[in-house]
C-alpha cells in the first residue's frame, strides 16, 4: 500500500504564451502596462508530481522546480515531500512565459494532489508570478487570445478584459535563438526602471490599434487587419524598449532579419514576444506556414536559429490523475 501511494501522481501540461505587446506604458489614467497575449500549443511544459520520501526533481529546470515547490509547500502549510519530473519544458528566458507556466503547473498539481482548491490568480500569488501581466495565468486557465487591463492601485494581478478563441486555421511561425536570452530577474526590473517616460499620444495610439483593429480583425478572422495592427503595436513598443536591448527592437538581430524575410514573403503580425529573443509571424493557413518554413529554414540554420510552426491553443492546462488513466 505504501509503494502504491508513492507511485500515485498527477501530470500537468501547460501552454507557452506569447506576449504580443503592451496597451498603455504611460499610466496617466491610473493603470500601467496592460498586456496582449496568446496561448500557443508549442512549446509546452509537462510535469508529473508525486509523493516522495524527499523533495526531489528530475529533468530540466531542477533548481527552479525545487524553489517553486518549496515556496508553494510553505505557503500552503504542507508538511509532505514531493517529487517533480519535468517531461518537457518551455525554453527559459525566451519570452514564452516558462517561469509562470512551470510555477502554475507545480502549484496546480500540488493542490490537486492534496485536495485543495485555489484560483489561477491565487496560484500565481503562491508561485510569485503575475506581477506585471495576467497573460500567463489566463493562458494557463483557459488559453486563447488575451488582453489584460494592466496594474492599478490594488496589489493584485491585472484584470483580464478579453479572452477569446484564436482562429483554428491561423498559424504562428516562432523563431528561436538558443544562443541569446531575454532580460529577466533583476536585469528585467532594472530595465523597466530605466525606460524613459512613454508619451500619452503613443499610449492613445496603442489603445486604438487594439480596440479598433487588432481585436475586430481577430473577431472577423481578418488576418490582414490583425497583422497590420500587431506589426504597428510591436513597432511602437519595440522602439520604446530598444534602449534596453542594445538600441534594437530585437534582442536577437538575427531573429529580426529572418522575420523581415518572412514578412516579404507574406507573413504578417511580425514581432518579438516579451524580451525575446523569440520572434513570431502570423500566417492564415498551415499550407502557407509550411511554404514559409521550407523557404526560410536553411537560412535559419545558417544563422543558428530554429523555426517552429505553432497553433493558437484555445484551452488551458490539462491535469490528469494517474488513477484515472487506463
Amino acid at each position: 500500500m505504501h509503494d502504491t501511494k508513492l507511485a500515485h501522481g498527477l501530470s500537468v501540461s501547460a501552454p507557452a504564451r506569447l506576449h504580443l505587446g503592451f496597451v498603455d506604458l504611460n499610466g496617466s489614467l491610473g493603470r500601467r502596462y496592460g498586456s496582449i497575449g496568446l496561448a500557443v500549443d508549442e512549446p509546452k511544459t509537462e510535469i508529473r508530481l508525486s509523493r516522495s520520501e524527499t523533495m526531489t526533481a528530475a529533468g530540466p529546470e531542477q533548481d527552479r522546480v525545487l524553489t517553486v515547490l518549496e515556496r508553494c509547500r510553505q505557503a500552503l502549510g504542507l508538511s509532505g515531500r514531493y517529487r517533480v519530473d519535468v517531461l518537457s519544458a518551455i525554453p527559459a528566458h525566451a519570452g514564452l512565459g516558462s517561469g509562470t507556466q512551470l510555477a502554475l503547473a507545480i502549484g496546480a498539481a500540488l493542490m490537486r494532489l492534496e485536495g485543495l482548491s485555489l484560483s489561477p490568480q491565487q496560484l500565481g500569488d503562491l508561485a510569485g508570478r503575475g506581477a506585471r501581466s495576467a497573460i500567463g495565468m489566463a493562458a494557463f486557465e483557459a488559453g486563447g487570445f488575451i488582453v489584460d487591463g494592466g496594474r492599478g492601485a490594488i496589489d493584485q494581478p491585472p484584470p483580464v478584459l478579453i479572452q477569446m478563441p484564436f482562429p483554428e486555421d491561423w498559424r504562428v511561425l516562432l523563431v528561436f535563438d538558443r544562443s541569446a536570452q531575454g532580460a529577466h530577474g533583476d536585469r528585467e526590473t532594472s530595465a523597466f526602471a530605466a525606460l524613459p517616460p512613454f508619451p500619452e499620444t503613443l499610449a492613445d495610439r496603442l489603445c486604438r490599434l487594439v480596440l479598433m483593429q487588432l481585436v475586430p480583425g481577430l473577431k472577423e478572422a481578418d488576418i490582414a487587419a490583425f497583422g497590420t495592427a500587431l506589426t504597428q503595436i510591436q513597432a511602437i513598443v519595440g522602439s520604446h524598449f530598444a534602449a534596453a536591448q542594445g538600441g534594437s527592437p530585437w534582442t536577437s538581430p538575427a531573429v529580426g532579419a529572418l522575420l523581415k524575410r518572412a514578412a516579404e514573403q507574406g507573413a504578417t503580425g511580425i514581432g518579438q514576444t516579451s524580451w525575446g529573443p523569440t520572434g513570431f509571424a502570423f500566417v492564415p493557413t498551415q499550407h502557407v506556414a509550411d511554404r514559409l518554413y521550407h523557404s526560410l529554414v536553411e537560412d535559419a540554420k545558417a544563422n543558428g536559429l530554429e523555426i517552429t510552426i505553432a497553433r493558437g491553443r484555445n484551452s488551458g492546462a490539462t491535469i490528469v490523475d494517474d488513477r484515472q488513466t487506463p
